[in-house]
């Protein structure tokens, strides 16, 4: 019997590859984002690979309305989730914060925790009702260490590792998994929407060493959800060999 799986952020990077992987090891997945085409694409090619059921819902977010009716009108079949994986985050700028956007600070803050907690909100309950259940966050080596010019992303991403710490402590009795997933640098649209849509700006993080790609972080999600029924990973700081920190790097030229 398949498990299912609510992933946000589902259109590309980490979520796509998450889908992906779920799907291929026994998952039905429910699969969120803003960009309904690519959803529609994600649906049709987990159903042609891997003949998963795939449930689409196009919502943002940062809406908690939305967010509540997208769960609300949830067919009861797939009322029963096993794993949320809350992936849906993003930065926004570089700045110093004296010459920080307001708007790219409210955005991150937005997505990044309030959507966070607005999906797990309505989520949680049917968990807390089954008594069993995985929540998965992604948060970011920034949660922990900060870095130049990544003043409000940091702080959001540490919220999101105390949300996490705080998540584990509730849910403990009612026998629901908690796992914070934070990634170093990773390649997918991260950098892009960062850079606001710069292509070549975006490529600068990655120049002169490997960084972590979506499916690297997709098995940690994958192992995380397959341990035995006894054993949680709280969280778990993954980087690609040549960063040692959220600010130290080994380039070669």
């Amino acid at each position: 019997m398949r498990k299912i799986a609510l992933i946000t952020g589902a259109t590309s990077g980490i979520g796509k590859a998450t889908t992906l992987l779920l799907a291929e090891n026994n998952y039905n997945v429910i699969i969120t984002g803003r960009r309904k085409e690519l959803l529609d694409e994600l649906k049709q090619e987990v159903e042609v690979k891997y003949k998963s059921d795939v449930l689409v819902l196009c919502f943002d977010v940062r809406e908690k309305a939305q967010v509540d009716e997208a769960i609300d009108s949830l067919p009861e079949r797939w009322r029963k989730i096993d794993a949320l994986i809350n992936n849906a985050g993003l930065a926004v700028g570089l700045n110093h914060i004296q010459d920080g956007d307001v708007d790219d600070w409210e955005r991150m803050i937005d997505t990044n925790i309030k959507g966070l907690l607005y999906i797990t909100r309505k989520v949680s309950p049917l968990m807390v009702e089954r008594g069993a259940g995985h929540i998965v966050n992604i948060g970011s080596i920034a949660g922990t260490q900060v870095y130049e010019n990544g003043n409000v992303y940091c702080a959001s991403k540490h919220a999101v590792h105390a949300l996490s710490q705080a998540m584990r402590i509730d849910m403990v009795k009612h026998n629901i998994k908690v796992t914070e997933v934070r990634p170093g640098l990773v390649e997918t649209e991260f950098s892009i929407v960062r850079f606001k849509g710069d292509s070549e700006k975006a490529k600068n993080p990655y120049k002169g060493l490997k960084p972590l790609t979506g499916e690297d972080i997709a098995n940690v999600i994958l192992f995380a959800l397959s341990l035995p029924a006894h054993v949680n990973i709280n969280d778990m700081e993954v980087t690609p060999i040549a960063q040692a920190s959220s600010s130290i790097y080994f380039r070669k030229e």
